[in-house]
């Protein structure tokens, strides 16, 4: 966790700003929507990272090209009747957190949530709680895990569009809640809900590049521990369950073992009852609705395997909020110890 903090507040700032991050969505299922989406996600510096000479002229004379219509059928497919779950969940979380904590904490709460990409945006967001001159802002990315790619860039926005303020407020960043004992224990409780048996629980989480890890990007340690801590929770010996991850994209190698390759062999070995949870997606979203529950269930069961379910992500449970809270909480505390 990053501080900022002002050096004459000795004491809880009469109002507080809790700003909720996530990656974005495109604003509707469209191939033109999702080409503006995926413009902006695919040239951030810190998630490509090469060369813009060379990168640039293939994601706009190719991948832009090519990508969006599939992309665009993928979202169609898990597009809710108010829009896209990502963007509707993160709503109704913000909501009920905002209750929440307005119980908990004294004085004045604003709770806001923004999108690296895309709507709502990160600049539009802040000037809210400009607006409202907030003493204290908190930070919350909804990665649980740090990557520079997800936590690293978002955060690096918000910073980059404070650079504009007049006056800033003290700041807290909660740049991962990995192994938080709210986390882990309310992802247990989940799996336990979710799933009363099974043969085998797979923790399948998105990848990054390998050399990014290999770089020093702390991610692929994080998830490990994650789903290390559930395990441990859960009481599962270590045969009944598994990492893997998901989402590589490009011919490079990427954080391995590849969730589709495990999921074809738990299928060749014929596994009677998978479980499948995406422990790094706070939210349901299309990696999650479409490539693990729709595509993922296809590869597993094609391959010979049985019944398959996904556990759904925490999303706006009231575990959740609850989890969340006792991060917020625990920040907010260390911040005037």
């Amino acid at each position: 966790m990053i501080d900022v903090i002002g050096s004459e507040r000795k004491s809880r700032p009469n109002s507080i700003g809790i700003l909720l991050l996530n990656t974005g969505t495109p604003d509707d299922p469209t191939p033109s929507a999702v080409r503006r989406f995926l413009a902006e996600f695919l040239s951030d510096k810190k998630v490509i990272y090469y060369p813009r000479w060379l990168w640039l002229p293939l994601l706009y004379g190719v991948i832009l090209n090519v990508r969006p219509r599939r992309s665009a059928r993928m979202y169609h497919r898990i597009w809710g009747a108010e829009g896209s779950p990502l963007l509707t969940i993160t709503q109704s979380l913000r909501d009920k957190l905002h209750v929440q904590l307005a119980d908990s904490i004294p004085g004045y709460v604003q709770v806001e949530f923004a999108m690296r990409y895309g709507n709502p945006s990160i600049p539009n967001v802040l000037s809210k709680f400009q607006q409202s001159r907030i003493d204290h802002l908190i930070i919350l990315p909804l990665f649980p895990q740090f990557s520079g790619t997800t936590t690293g860039t978002t955060v690096q926005r918000v910073f980059d569009s404070l650079k504009s303020w007049n006056r800033l407020p003290s700041i807290q960043v909660i740049s991962d809640y990995h192994q938080h004992p709210a986390y882990i224990g309310t992802l247990a409780e989940s799996i336990r809900s979710n799933a009363t048996s099974y043969d085998k629980l797979l923790f399948s989480f998105h990848g990054i590049p390998q050399r990014y890890v290999d770089a020093g990007d702390p991610y692929e340690t994080q998830c490990r521990r994650s789903a290390s801590l559930v395990a441990e929770k859960l009481g599962l010996q270590p045969q009944g369950w598994q990492v893997a991850f998901q989402s590589r994209f490009g011919p490079e190698a990427w954080t391995q073992p590849y969730t589709d390759q495990v999921l074809e062999s738990l299928g060749n070995q014929g596994v009677a009852k998978l479980r499948v949870v995406c422990p790094g997606f706070a939210i349901d979203c299309l990696e999650t609705l479409d490539e693990i529950e729709h595509e993922g269930r296809k590869t597993f069961q094609l391959a010979g395997g049985g019944e398959f379910s996904y556990i759904p992500a925490l999303n706006d449970t009231n575990a959740h909020v609850n989890a969340l809270t006792e991060i917020i909480l625990n920040s907010c505390y260390a911040h005037v110890a």
